[in-house]
């Protein structure tokens, strides 16, 4: 899977959690959603180094 499809699945999936979190106060989600922003800033950390990476050895 390409990184753009990715991020793109994690962001659809955070914020499915995070609307039942915000709309119908449901606990759970909002530790998944909790959870899933974690996991975006940590991919968006990866990618970042990678463009770098291409970027520097370019």
């Amino acid at each position: 899977m390409s990184r753009v499809e990715e991020l793109k699945n994690l962001v659809e999936e955070t914020s499915v959690e995070m609307e039942k979190f915000y709309e119908k106060d449901n606990k759970a989600a909002g530790t998944r959603a909790r959870k899933g922003l974690q996991e975006l800033k940590k991919l968006a950390q990866e990618i970042r180094l990678e463009i770098q990476d291409i970027k520097n050895n370019s």
